[in-house]
This record gives C-alpha cells, structure tokens and sequence, in this order.
C-alpha cells in the first residue's frame, strides 16, 4: 500500500501540515534546517512507529509540546483506504489502524511498509549488530507470518530468564527449553530470508560498487551446537552477569571483503554504497516474493557520492516499482525524473507548488 495523504503536527520544527501525495515522485525541496527531513521522518514514523534518526522518539516533539500526532491515508491496489495513527507523547506511543488500537507498533509495517536511505546509511555497515537486525526483521516480518509472535514471545522468555538469574540462577534454567524452541525457529526464519536475498544482493553490491562484499548470517550462538546446548555452556557467565548472552538477540549480519569486515577497509563513501546495496537488494527481493510495493524515502540521496555512483545508484532506484518521496535542496532537482508533485519546506512550513 502507499501513502496518499500525510498530516502532521508537533513534529520537530513542524507546528502542522497537511500534504497529498501522489504514487509516484515526490520532491521536497527546502534550504538545511527547514524541516524537510521531519517530514519524511513524520512518514517512517507511520510505517515502523519510530525515526530512522533516533530512538528516543520524545525528542521529535515540538518544543514546548507535549505530544505530536500523524495520520495517514494509505491506498492499496484494490482501491481500498486505511488510515493510520501515531501518537507521541511523554508517556509513549500509541498507534490506531483504521481507528482501533494496533496490537504492537509492529501491526503497523504490516499496513504501510516504509523504507528509507539518508545520509547515515553509512552506519548500517559501520555500526554493531543492532542496525543490521532491524533492517533484517524489517523484511522477514513481511515473508513469514510467524515471525512478529514468535519473537514476542522469545524476547518475553529472555526478560523472566534475565529476572531469574538475578534473583536465583540456577531457576535460569527452567527456561531453557522454551527459549531455545522458540531462539531456533527465529534463526530458521531469518536463515531462510538471507539465502534467498543472496542473489539479489550480489547483483545490487556489484552494480552499485564494483566491491565482491560478501553477506553472511550469523545466528547468535555457535553452528556446532544446538542453543539449548549454548545456553548450558552460557550459564556460567550469565549467571555472573545476570544477562542471557546467548541467542537469536545477539545474531548478526555480517560484511566481509577478502575476508576482512567490511567496516575496517571501506571507506565512507563505499559503506554508504554497500549499505545502499542492502536496502535495494531487500526491497527487491520482498517485490518478488509478496508482490510488495514499498514506500521509499532519500534524503539528500546525493550526499557523499561522486557523479559516477550517483547515476549507478539512480539507475538501481528507477528499476523499484515503488512510491517515493526525495529531499533536495534545490526546486529544480530532477536526479529521480520529473516530480509528480512538489513541495516548498521552508522555517518548518510546508507549502505545495
């Protein structure tokens, strides 16, 4: 489904807005510090529920705010229209899908999937394990429909296992059974989405970088042991330090060139292209296997690219039969094609032309 209607309010230097928007192109267009950015993080916020800039969604609010609200149309295929609602507040947030309240903010990515590539990009290869599995999540939420419960449920049995090796660990291991069945079938999952995100990745890394970066799956615990096993090997240690450190909440993604991580021998500018690579090589791959038609956001998409693996990286973009809605500094910015319709961002306000 995408996005044919936004409003927003409080949102960063945003006081309110109102924007339609059209299936295909969308330009913002706006001076630094204007509030071109807060929209598009106004439009993640209604597919994922957070910003793809920071974790601590209070900080969004409008100074001297209390709350921010978006609402949002989206359309799919068949014509049919649901709106979606985020609430921000002190307290947390709420989320509503065609005005009941979302089971998790979760329930929302089901709806709207949104996606984005902005100037940190970067940082998904650069940066731990935690980036890499949420946008890992992100697509295995949308191949297999088990997936979301079962890690609730895995992430709820680390809570009362953590809580019982603090007060007593050796009732830790009660536990072990339920994690490990439920750790397995999460590790099967996400084994499943990479091999098949394989050969779409090897064709968006080598047309975007020219780099042979390999991708690997790595689960969280050993390839040589059941994670049953690992969690006795483990209990030692987490009896120590009162934490379970074993399982799927530890996997990886891991970047390899010529054997070395990628995050020690690319430069800037190439895990921006290799952190780009895994974005596109993901959408595609959700195109292709459930008919997904994502909404894409890039801000200042030419931040940090020479002219050469701009235009690979425009050409990569044109082949996604995908909404898309772009950040430019200048009216006349045409790198995605003609817009379909324009915005002026300026001092936080939003004006179409």
């Amino acid at each position: 489904m995408s996005l044919s209607h936004l409003s927003l309010s409080n949102v960063r230097c945003i006081e309110s807005a109102d924007l339609a928007i059209p299936d295909g192109l969308t330009l913002l267009w706006g001076p630094n510090g204007s509030g071109k950015t807060s929209v598009l993080e106004a439009i993640y916020i209604l597919g994922r529920g957070r910003s793809f800039r920071i974790r601590n969604s209070e900080r969004l609010i409008r100074y001297g705010q209390t709350q921010l609200r978006v609402i949002g149309q989206v359309s799919g295929p068949l014509s049919d229209t649901k709106t979606l609602g985020v609430e921000v507040s002190r307290t947390g947030t709420i989320a509503r899908i065609a005005g009941r309240p979302a089971d998790s903010l979760a329930e929302l990515s089901s709806t709207f999937a949104v996606q984005v590539i902005d100037p940190g990009v970067h940082r998904l290869v650069e940066e731990g394990g935690y980036r890499r599995r949420r946008w890992m999540d992100w697509a295995v939420f949308h191949v297999e429909p088990q997936f979301v419960e079962t890690w609730l449920r895995y992430m709820r049995t680390v809570k009362q296992r953590n809580a019982a090796l603090k007060l007593d660990s050796d009732q830790a291991a009660v536990w072990d059974p339920e994690l490990a069945r439920l750790g397995e079938s999460i590790a099967t999952y996400r084994g499943r989405l990479l091999e098949a995100l394989q050969p779409y990745w090897q064709e968006e890394v080598a047309a975007l970088s020219g780099l042979d970066v390999e991708l690997h799956y790595q689960r969280g615990w050993s390839q040589d042991h059941t994670l049953e096993e690992a969690l006795v090997a483990s209990r030692a240690r987490d009896a120590t330090r009162h934490l379970t450190h074993t399982g799927p909440h530890r996997a990886d993604v891991a970047l390899r060139l010529h054997s070395r991580s990628a995050r020690d021998v690319l430069s800037r500018g190439q895990q921006k292209l290799v952190a780009i690579a895994m974005t596109l090589a993901q959408l595609r791959l959700l195109q292709q296997v459930s008919n997904l038609v994502p909404t894409l956001l890039l801000d200042d998409p030419a931040a940090e690219l020479d002219g050469e693996h701009l235009e690979r990286f425009i050409a990569r973009v044109a082949l996604l039969r995908c909404q898309r809605v772009v950040t430019s500094l200048h009216a006349e910015s045409r790198l995605f094609g003609a817009p379909d319709r324009t915005f002026c961002v300026e001092r936080g306000r939003v004006q179409p032309l």
